[in-house]
């Protein structure tokens, strides 16, 4: 498949050989270009030749430059190609979960083999042909996010609500026989895939090591729209505990092994569980911090490493509020209390906020809406800087998930919101005001 060219980086190999937006990329030395990853690699070598089609006719450019470098060109779209849509009806998708009446974008569902690789994006694998799996292979494609849950092939059709569930198992395997880096994560739907099921899967992937880096267990994340949609038990305290003992002993099974931990648990089932959260240590370098797996410990770790490089004692700011969901409050306080320790005097109040959009049983930050913010902390943060973690929002853009945009909840509250990114550094920054210096 042919992609027309709409922008070329002034400074690009591609510039200086002559190439233009409006050109149609065709091939890469030899090599057909249908997508992006045949532009990422074919492209890598050093000093391709390039051919285009410009006003009807071929043309050959050689470009300079060392492997690696970019070529410079920008497509219309960023795979060049339609993005894939799942074929799942999975038991616990959340996008399922979502009412009616919200932006049309966030009901699109993408599984996409290149997206795992180029954005981190999970994968089920349901969507790959042979061939795709083969040429993922030549290209040494990884690391991929593969979306596991269950390596019992009955179990994951149903819980994918596809019958290639099973089946498409394969390709698990056949990527780490072919040495490709993967990462892998559990979503726990007690009744379904904890317990003896949940032990053997973590036993089936943590054998699949070292090509099998990581596994994450999250629990499964249940609205209040769930209307017509298979019935599920929540992640209580007693499931999240016999999560985590299921995880501990896949752990140290593994580390009797000598092959790491590799298995983590997510943050959520700690907090679920009322237990203490593992020191960084556990998390063997962070692999799967997007799963929410470390996020609190590495942030605690942020926070205390910058701290240890201010000298003396802090200059309180005006006193400022912070929002966050319900599951975070208890840590955010400690947060704000290792801070005022260094800063006496210091006002944070730490605001949770309760999730009435997607139901109470949703308690993360990262889902909290703006309508909430807005019902909830009515006269709570007035005339105060107001701390949110920027992911409440839309990655890229200034609106919370119910469209409520952050100028709209800081005309409400009379407040100045100030996104705050998911790191202890800059928190710290934020609460002290140095968060534009």
């Amino acid at each position: 498949m042919s992609a027309v060219i709409t922008a070329v980086d002034p400074h690009s190999p591609a510039r200086r050989a002559g190439i233009r937006a409006g050109d149609t990329l065709l091939r890469i030395g030899s090599r057909p270009v249908r997508d992006v990853l045949d532009y990422k690699f074919y492209g890598y070598d050093v000093n391709p030749e390039v051919t285009c089609l410009r006003d009807g006719a071929e043309r050959v450019f050689r470009l300079h430059k060392p492997e690696g470098a970019d070529i410079g060109l920008t497509f219309g779209t960023y795979l060049m190609d339609a993005q894939r849509h799942c074929g799942n009806k999975c038991v616990f998708c959340f996008i399922d979960q979502l009412p009616p009446g919200m932006r049309e974008s966030l009901y699109f569902k993408d599984d996409d083999a290149r997206l795992s690789f180029l954005l981190g994006n999970y994968i089920t694998l349901t969507n790959l042909s042979d061939a795709d799996a083969a040429r993922m292979i030549r290209m040494r494609v990884s690391p991929l996010n593969i979306s596991v849950h269950s390596t019992d092939p009955a179990l994951r059709a149903r819980m994918l609500g596809n019958p290639q569930g099973g089946g498409s198992l394969k390709y698990l395997y056949d990527f780490a026989a072919a040495g490709l880096r993967l990462h892998t994560q559990i979503v726990v739907c007690p009744g379904l895939n904890d317990g003896a099921a949940l032990e053997k899967t973590l036993a089936d992937l943590s054998a699949l090591a070292p090509a099998v880096e990581s596994v994450a267990v999250v629990p499964v994340g249940l609205t209040r729209h769930r209307a017509h949609l298979p019935a599920l038990t929540p992640v209580g305290e007693a499931e999240a505990r016999a999560i985590l003992a299921v995880v501990d002993r896949a752990r140290a099974e593994n580390l009797r092994c000598g092959r790491g931990a590799i298995c983590c648990a997510a943050d959520e089932l700690y907090l679920k569980a009322h237990l203490p959260l593992p020191g960084p240590e556990y998390y063997d370098g962070y692999p799967q911090l997007e799963n929410g797996v470390g996020l609190m410990p590495l942030f605690e770790e942020e926070l205390r490493a910058a701290l240890s490089c201010e000298d003396g004692t802090l200059p309180a700011p005006a006193p400022l509020a912070l929002a966050c969901g319900m599951a975070a409050r208890e840590f955010m306080e400690r947060m704000a209390a290792l801070i005022a320790a260094r800063c006496p005097g210091l006002s944070l109040e730490v605001l949770p906020v309760r999730n009435d959009f997607f139901g109470a049983s949703v308690d993360v930050s990262g889902l909290v809406t703006g309508g909430d913010l807005i019902a909830q902390l009515r006269g709570r943060a007035e005339g105060k800087r107001l701390l949110l973690p920027m992911v409440m929002l839309r990655h890229g853009e200034t609106v919370f998930l119910d469209d409520v945009s952050l100028e709209d909840v800081g005309r409400e509250l009379h407040a100045v919101p100030v996104p705050v990114e998911i790191d202890g550094g800059q928190f710290l920054d934020a609460v002290l005001g140095r968060e534009n210096q």
